[in-house]
C-alpha cells in the first residue's frame, strides 16, 4: 500500500540505537557514523533516508535491516537519516547527497520529486527509491515497487476458506485502480477457493480518507450488518476502526504492509506483508552490478510480498491464521502456482 498505510503502525518516540534521528534543524549536521564492516571503510557506503521516524514502524525497520545487510555483504558502512516532516525530508536528502555514498536509498513517494531534482544536479550519484518512482526516467535513479495484489489474492483465499457466511468484503481508502489492488484481488482470491462467495467493497473517501478511523469503522459496520464476516482492511490509519468494528461483531479482518495482528489479537487473521528489506538488498546489489535507471517489481516470486502466515514466526504472531494450518497449506499451494506462472492474478492498476 502507498506509504500512508504505514502511518497506521504505532510509532515509538525512541529510535533504535544504530539509527540517527535527523530533524529539520540539524539534519545535515547529525549523522550516524556507526559502520558495519571493516573499520577502515574499505567497502561501499550506503545511506538510507526515511520519510518518518522509524520507532516501532515495522515497514521502516525492515528497510533499516536491508541497508545494514547490504553494508555487511559489501564490507562497507551505512547511515540512516530519519525524517520527521517535509523540511527534514528535504534536508536529509541534501545531507545524503553531500556525503556522496555509493547508493542513497529512500523509502516512499514523498521523495520522488526531491530525487528527480537531485539526480539531474548530481548525475554521478546513484539513488534507489523504494515503493515509488520518479515520473521521468534517470540513468542514476533505480526504483523498487511491489505487486501487492498477489498477496491480497492469497489473503482473499484465506477469507474464502474461513468465511462462515460466504460473504467477504473490503474497506478501501479510495475508489481508484491503484487502491483497488487491495480489494478486487481479495474478492478474486476468495472466489477461487469458494466459487459462490459474495464480495463487496466500501470506500472511506471524505476529507481525510487515509486517517479517518471513524469513517472506516462506519464502512466496516455497513458490511458487517449485511453478514460479511471477513474484511480486508485497506484504510490506512483507519484500519484500527475496521478492526474495532470486526471485533465488536465477532468477525475477522486482514491487515497490510506489516503484522497488525498484535493490535487486535483474535480479530486480525493475517497481513499482506511488504518486505522492504528484500527490495533494499536486491536493489543495492543491482545498482552495484551496473544495472541502473530501471524499475523492478517485487512480488511473491522475488520474496518482496508475503503473508505473515507464510513467514517464520507465525506461531507467535498473534494472527488468527496460526490456528488454521490446513488453510495455510492450501494458500501455500496457490502461492506456488502464482510464483510458477501457472496462476495469474489480475492487477487492477495495470494499464
Amino acid at each position: 500500500m502507498p506509504r500512508r498505510h504505514r502511518r497506521s503502525v504505532q510509532l515509538a518516540a525512541l529510535a533504535t540505537g544504530t539509527v540517527l534521528l535527523a530533524t529539520a534543524c540539524n539534519a545535515a549536521a547529525k549523522k550516524d557514523d556507526s559502520a558495519t564492516g571493516a573499520s577502515g571503510g574499505s567497502g561501499k557506503s550506503f545511506t538510507l533516508v526515511t520519510p518518518d521516524a522509524v520507532g516501532q514502524n515495522e515497514f521502516l525497520k525492515l528497510a533499516v535491516t536491508g541497508i545494514k545487510s547490504a553494508a555487511k555483504q559489501h564490507d562497507g558502512t551505512q547511515k540512516v537519516y530519519e525524517s520527521t516532516d517535509t523540511a527534514s525530508q528535504q534536508q536529509n536528502v541534501q545531507a545524503a547527497v553531500d556525503a556522496k555514498p555509493d547508493v542513497i536509498v529512500l523509502v516512499g513517494f514523498e521523495f520522488a520529486d526531491l530525487v528527480a531534482q537531485q539526480a539531474e544536479k548530481n548525475p554521478g550519484q546513484q539513488f534507489l527509491i523504494i515503493d515509488a518512482c520518479t515520473t521521468k526516467t534517470f540513468k542514476n535513479v533505480s526504483c523498487a515497487v511491489f505487486r501487492e495484489h498477489e498477496g491480497v489474492y492469497l489473503a482473499g483465499a484465506e477469507a474464502g476458506l474461513l468465511s462462515k457466511s460466504g460473504k467477504v468484503g473490503a474497506v478501501d481508502v479510495l475508489d481508484t485502480p491503484q487502491f483497488r489492488r487491495y480489494s478486487d484481488p481479495f474478492a478474486a482470491g476468495a472466489k477461487k477457493v469458494a466459487a459462490k462467495t459474495q464480495a463487496s467493497t466500501r470506500f472511506v473517501g471524505g476529507q481525510s480518507p487515509f486517517d479517518d478511523s471513524a469513517r472506516a469503522k462506519e464502512q466496516a459496520n455497513t458490511l458487517l450488518a449485511k453478514g460479511y464476516d471477513q474484511i480486508m482492511a485497506a484504510a490506512a490509519a483507519g484500519n484500527y476502526g475496521v478492526f474495532e468494528a470486526a471485533k465488536a461483531k465477532g468477525a475477522f479482518a486482514y491487515g497490510v504492509d506489516v503484522n497488525q495482528c498484535a493490535s487486535a489479537p483474535g480479530t486480525v487473521v493475517d497481513n499482506v506483508i511488504k518486505r522492504t528489506d528484500i527490495a533494499v538488498e536486491k536493489g543495492i546489489e543491482s545498482v552495484l552490478g551496473g544495472t541502473t535507471g530501471t524499475t523492478v517489481s517485487y512480488g511473491l516470486k522475488e520474496g518482496g510480498i508475503s503473508l505473515t502466515g507464510l513467514e517464520d514466526g507465525v506461531d507467535t504472531s498473534k494472527c488468527v491464521i496460526a490456528d488454521h494450518k490446513d488453510v495455510l497449506t492450501k494458500v501455500e499451494a496457490l502461492r506456488d502456482q502464482i510464483v510458477s506462472g501457472e496462476l495469474k492474478v489480475d492487477d487492477p492498476a495495470a494499464s
